[in-house]
C-alpha cells in the first residue's frame, strides 16, 4: 500500500492519507492470485534472453580482469570514474536501538539521515499505520514534536472507519477472519538532495506489496513502486520527520512471474521478517 493515489484527506499534509487500493481485473472465478499469470515465453524470446545473459557475463568477467589500473590512457587523456552509487555500502553498522519496534538513534551525519529516511519510509507505509492504537505510537516516534498533533488528526481523518471498511478492515485496522492484510515496503535506494547539520531532505526509492489475502478478497496482494521524499530535522538526539510526500515510480517493466496463491502470500508474510536499513 502506498500513500499516494486515491484517498486524500481535506488539507492533506505532505502525502499523508493517500492509500492505493486496486481491485482485481476481469470477472473470472477462482483464486484471483493464481489466475494472474502472463502468457508463456516464446522460444525465440528465451533464446534472446539467454544470449543477453551470456553477453553480460562475458562483459562482467572482462571488466573484473582489468584490475585496478588507474593510469592515464596513451593519448594523454583521462577517463573519469563513475560516481559511487548513493546507497553503496558504507561499512558502518546499523543502529542498535529501537523504540516501539522502530529503529532509532541514527548518527548526525548523511549516512545516518539516509538510514533514518529508509526506516521511516518502511514504517509510514506499513499495515501498522492503519491501526489507531499503533498509529499514535508511530507518529510520536517518527515525527518532530511540533508536527505530531496536526499529523495525528490528519491521519485519523484519512484512515476513517469508512475508509478502513473500503479496504476490508474493521475500525481497528484488522482484516476479517481467515484473511491477512499485507502492506510491506522495501527501500531500493536513498538519495540526499540537501543536507545541513540539523536539516536534510532525502528521497527513498521503494517497492512494496499490499492488499488482502483470502479466496474472497477483492483487493489481492499486488506490488507497487514509488519514491518518498522526507524532510528530516535533528531533534532530541535523533533524526525525525518534519514532512513527507510521495510520487509514483520509477517502475520497471513487469516480469513473467506466476502469481502465488493467497495461502502462499499469507504464509510468506507471517514467516519472513523485515529488516533494519542502514546506509
Amino acid at each position: 500500500m502506498s500513500l499516494g493515489d486515491e484517498h486524500e484527506p481535506s488539507g492533506g499534509y505532505g502525502g499523508t492519507g493517500h492509500t492505493r487500493t486496486r481491485l482485481p481485473e476481469g470477472g473470472g472465478g477462482g483464486d484471483v492470485y493464481g489466475g494472474a499469470r502472463r502468457g508463456p515465453r516464446s522460444s525465440s524470446r528465451s533464446l534472446v534472453t539467454v544470449v543477453g545473459v551470456v553477453v553480460l557475463l562475458i562483459a562482467a568477467i572482462a571488466f573484473a580482469n582489468r584490475g585496478g589500473d588507474d593510469s592515464s590512457s596513451t593519448d594523454g587523456t583521462t577517463t573519469d570514474k563513475p560516481e559511487t552509487a548513493s546507497t553503496a555500502a558504507s561499512g558502518e553498522q546499523p543502529v542498535q536501538t529501537e523504540v516501539g519496534g522502530i529503529p532509532s538513534g541514527f548518527p548526525q551525519d548523511q549516512q545516518g539521515v539516509e538510514s533514518a529516511a529508509a526506516n521511516y519510509a518502511v514504517t509510514l507505509v506499513s499495515s501498522d499505520i492503519l491501526k489507531p492504537a499503533r498509529r499514535a505510537e508511530i507518529v510520536q516516534q517518527v515525527f518532530v514534536a511540533d508536527q505530531q498533533a496536526a499529523l495525528t488528526d490528519k491521519f485519523n481523518r484519512a484512515y476513517s472507519k469508512e475508509f478502513l471498511e473500503s479496504v476490508g478492515l474493521d475500525e481497528n485496522g484488522n482484516p476479517s477472519a481467515g484473511n491477512t492484510y499485507v502492506s510491506r515496503t522495501m527501500p531500493i535506494g536513498t538519495k540526499v538532495t540537501s543536507y545541513a547539520d540539523t536539516t536534510a531532505t532525502v528521497e527513498v526509492w521503494c517497492t512494496g506489496v499490499f492488499g488482502t489475502t483470502g479466496e474472497r478478497s477483492t483487493t489481492p496482494v499486488t506490488s507497487d513502486w514509488f519514491t518518498m521524499t522526507l524532510q528530516l530535522r535533528w531533534a532530541n538526539g535523533d533524526w525525525k520527520v518534519d514532512s513527507f510526500s510521495q510520487k509514483d515510480g520509477p517502475t520497471p517493466v513487469p516480469g513473467d512471474d506466476k502469481a502465488s496463491s493467497a495461502d502462499e502470500m499469507a504464509k510468506a508474510v507471517q514467516e519472513y521478517g523485515g529488516f533494519t536499513y542502514a546506509r
